[in-house]
């Protein structure tokens, strides 16, 4: 399929960009798309939490009252899990949250994704622009150009431009991400996807 290629002005240029329809035109898998972006989400994970449990608080293992005897329920210790102060039962502990998912499965989800914004009007083509000096008003500009200030936007270059990511991190709305680290998850969390002519086909080489 056939794209018009937009100025950072946000002006139409003579330009067309033929996108491959095994990429941006597939049936959406929404199964593979969930998987992804959960993989995604485990990732960022830390996995550091950790609470106290019976073996390891500070207190007495005398026996509180005779076991027998009493009329109310037996008692061990103070640092029971049932008392104030005891241990946590089943209490969380550190761990990894990560998994490994077929690389085919990673490569459909963000076919899926791509598709997705394409059939939802949410995905467009920029010529490729460069930035002097990191500029944050100048970001912002070129943002507005093409109408995208008010939204929560994903852009995507073919290479690693420094001075437009610098200048994009002072914008709340906005993210810069090169074509070989795009994911699922930032794609779907994007309300438009802008992507530079150069970063089509790094991507449609990566996807193929």
């Amino acid at each position: 399929m056939e794209v018009k290629v937009l100025d950072a002005k946000g002006k139409a240029t003579s330009k067309k960009v033929t996108l491959s329809d095994s990429i941006f035109g597939i049936e959406p898998n929404n199964h593979a798309i969930y998987l992804d972006v959960k993989q995604y989400l485990a990732n960022q994970r830390q996995g550091t939490h950790k609470a106290k449990e019976r073996s390891e608080i500070a207190g007495s293992t005398k026996k509180i009252k005779k076991q027998k005897g009493t009329g109310t329920a037996r008692v061990g210790n103070i640092k029971s899990g049932t008392r104030v102060g005891g241990g946590r039962i089943f209490g969380p502990r550190p761990r990894n949250y990560s998994f490994k998912l077929n690389i085919k499965l990673k490569r459909l989800a963000r076919k899926s994704a791509l598709s997705f914004k394409m059939q939802s009007d949410a995905l467009m083509i920029v010529e490729d622009f460069n930035m002097a000096a990191p500029k944050t008003a100048e970001f912002k500009s070129i943002l507005a150009n093409l109408k995208l200030e008010n939204e929560k936007v994903l852009v995507v270059t073919g290479s690693k431009e420094d001075n437009i990511y610098l200048s994009s991190r002072n914008v709340q709305r906005a993210k810069v991400v090169t074509a070989d680290s795009l994911n699922t998850y930032d794609v779907l969390n994007a309300r438009k996807v802008v992507l530079a002519s150069s970063a089509v086909e790094s991507i449609e080489k990566i996807l193929n």
